[in-house]
């Protein structure tokens, strides 16, 4: 049982929460998706900052994403002798043009390397980690 439990640790980098991005993470844990807008300009943004980074304003809300979006760019990883790489390799790696016209850099699972496709239909998929952590991937759209 203990060894069982032992192959299932998660050995990848995981990020550090903060209070800018906690809001984003505490969405994850429940699988939905969340970009900031800017009531002043109504700008989108993702990565989470305390201020919108087209206008500096501080008036900026969560904004529940659809999940749902297109491939805008992609690449396989072939190697990565990193600890919790190497396991998964090949893996795919892209920027998704979100339905709400931002990007995300995340990993595209359920699919293989050659299937990928720029302007390819993706949606958001979770995947808990850890208790405290939940990544967002993105699989071909169902």
């Amino acid at each position: 049982m203990a060894e069982e439990k032992e192959k299932k640790r998660y050995e990848k980098f995981l990020p550090s929460i903060d209070e800018e991005s906690r809001p984003f993470w505490e969405a994850t844990k429940r699988h939905e998706l969340y970009v900031q807008k800017c009531r002043d300009c109504g700008f989108v943004q993702f990565h989470p900052r305390a201020v919108c980074t087209a206008c500096l304003s501080s008036s900026v809300q969560w904004l529940k994403s659809s999940g749902r979006g297109k491939i805008y760019t992609w690449s396989v990883t072939n190697q990565n002798p990193g600890r919790g790489f190497r396991d998964a390799l090949p893996y795919i790696v892209a920027y998704v043009d979100l339905d709400e016209g931002v990007k995300i850099f995340a990993n595209v699972v359920d699919c293989k390397p050659e299937e990928v496709k720029i302007g390819m239909p993706v949606e958001a998929a979770f995947t808990d980690v850890t208790p405290e952590f939940t990544l967002v991937n993105f699989r071909p759209a169902r």
